[in-house]
């Protein structure tokens, strides 16, 4: 998710602001399209368990996470792009940033024009209630085009997909995050799962790279 929402306190930034919302529309509608062409068979197959209630609970049986810890996934993530935009020194930067939690543990990816402020965004996560680790990904460089983003959602939908598809290995227990082509993967994993899921991973054409970013079980 890039840094992008309610309307920020400096007028003058209004319309990149509003840009940079309509972007990520785009690029959700566009990958969407794209991931269900390249991936029908995987799609269709998952039509069923999409459709019932019954299929839903299981889903929700396989989680390793309990209700409670998916609810404060979701406020974290909503929380550190609040703050980085409500922010001053980071609110008035050329930087896209994407935040994820999974069991309380922050990924930070996308991009900042410099070390410095690719500090301060960690600071600022780093501030935010129910956060038990940050790991900063962000490179140091210009934000990415809107290709390159659309690009990155089609290799994650694809990877999904490649998950869903391999026997042995539960999905729905892997988070994918692209950036730029990287992909990093996160979850609560045993280490046959995560060594199977990155394996998977490799093998999906437009990775670039693949990060685990993940806690192991027994």
């Amino acid at each position: 998710m890039a840094v992008a929402g309610n309307r920020p306190r400096h007028p003058a930034k209004h319309v990149e602001w509003i840009i940079r919302s309509a972007d990520n529309v785009k690029i959700r509608i566009a990958a969407s399209i794209v991931v269900c062409l390249l991936c029908l068979p995987a799609i269709q197959g998952c039509v069923g368990v999409v459709a019932t209630g019954t299929a839903a609970g299981a889903v929700t049986a396989q989680e390793r996470r309990s209700p409670g810890t998916l609810i404060d996934d979701e406020l974290v993530e909503h929380r550190v792009l609040a703050a980085i935009r409500e922010n001053d020194a980071l609110s008035r930067s050329r930087i896209h940033v994407n935040a994820t939690s999974f069991n309380g543990l922050v990924l930070l990816t996308g991009e900042a024009p410099d070390e410095a402020l690719r500090t301060r965004i960690t600071e600022v996560a780093r501030a935010i209630a129910g956060i038990r680790g940050i790991h900063n990904e962000i490179a140091v460089e210009a934000p990415s085009t809107l290709i390159t983003r659309m690009s990155d959602a089609v290799v994650t939908g694809k990877v999904k997909a490649a998950l869903f598809g391999n026997v042995g290995l539960v999905a729905t227990r892997v988070k994918v995050v692209t950036e730029r082509g990287i992909v990093y993967l996160m979850g609560l994993l045993k280490q046959e799962e995560a060594d199977r899921a990155t394996d998977v991973t490799r093998r999906v054409a437009g990775v670039q790279r693949v990060v685990k970013v993940m806690e192991y079980i027994e």
